[in-house]
């Protein structure tokens, strides 16, 4: 592509407030040093056609060629996921009336660098490129195509760490969040992906509880200014059961670590994706004899 221009956003990892956040508790989330990348190019005298591909991990995934005047799929080599950018561009054109208004072709590549099965954040940092590129809210465009909390889009849009409440004013609040003990922290891929809309649904399902919010919050809020590893680790430790007693789930811990001598917490919806742990005797043999591969030091997954 010739003149074309670059944005990217991070993906994210959601270190504490999983389903709370979607309540109102207050949350902490960190950006990975993966994301995605949109390239555009806009050629003035077309033919009102949006010629998108999806490139992941340098693999092309997806090619479809759309009429933005009928907003209808042209061509495609992957139908259901072409139907998902029409249903994301048409939202979009929604937020933005004039950006579509011209004549011109709009020729769009999305490269995705992380695993499609790591729930880092696909179409978070979709919804954020596309937002950049057009100056549509984010947070509206993610609320018409996928909904949920908005904490993802947060840390995509501004490329930090930070703290996140979705209540009846959104609060953002970025900062250098680098506890002394990085170096003790591991990140581990369960090797499944968790649907984070089932999780959703589940946690809905639930009747709600007074003080949930509440203590979820108060442990975002000491884990930020935690710099000792052990009180780290019991404040993980208390986040995991007091969602484990709520949702009526197992902890992960529970699940697949129970032998293990340090704390598992789960990184967003229950059931996949991945975990944060912290190093001790033999964890290497220890994961790889269960068959967990995909182990990570936190700066190696976490941009810190």
């Amino acid at each position: 592509m010739t003149n074309q221009q670059l944005i990217f956003s991070p993906g994210k990892l959601l270190l504490s407030g999983e389903y709370a956040v979607l309540d109102g508790a207050l949350a902490l989330a960190v950006p990975t040093r993966a994301g995605q990348t949109l390239i555009h190019r806009k050629v003035d005298d077309g033919n009102c056609r949006i010629y998108w591909e999806t490139r992941r991990e340098n693999q092309d995934w997806l090619r479809c060629e759309i009429d933005y005047r009928e907003w209808r799929i042209i061509s495609t080599d992957l139908q259901p996921a072409a139907n998902f950018i029409l249903s994301v561009l048409r939202h979009l054109s929604g937020l933005v009336p004039a950006f579509f208004s011209s004549q011109a072709d709009y020729y769009l590549q999305a490269h995705v660098e992380f695993q499609a099965d790591y729930g880092l954040g696909s179409s978070s940092t979709l919804m954020a490129n596309l937002a950049k590129w057009t100056g549509a809210d984010p947070y509206g465009l993610n609320e018409l195509c996928l909904g949920g909390s908005g904490y993802d889009v947060a840390v995509a849009m501004e490329q930090s760490a930070l703290l996140y409440r979705n209540g009846r004013q959104r609060e953002i609040q970025p900062l250098d969040f680098r506890p002394p003990f990085m170096d003790e922290l591991l990140l581990l891929h369960l090797n499944r992906k968790q649907d984070s809309r089932d999780g959703i649904t589940h946690y809905r399902s639930m009747q709600k509880s007074g003080t949930l919010i509440g203590e979820i919050s108060d442990i975002t809020a000491a884990l930020v200014s935690c710099d000792d590893s052990e009180k780290f680790s019991a404040l993980m430790l208390r986040h995991e059961d007091i969602l484990s007693s709520f949702l009526k789930m197992p902890t992960v811990k529970e699940k697949y670590f129970a032998d293990a001598p340090v704390f598992f917490k789960s990184l967003g919806a229950w059931g996949g994706d991945f975990v944060l742990t912290q190093k001790f005797r033999d964890w290497k043999n220890y994961f790889q004899e269960r068959g967990f591969a995909s182990v990570f030091g936190y700066d190696d997954i976490v941009c810190t």
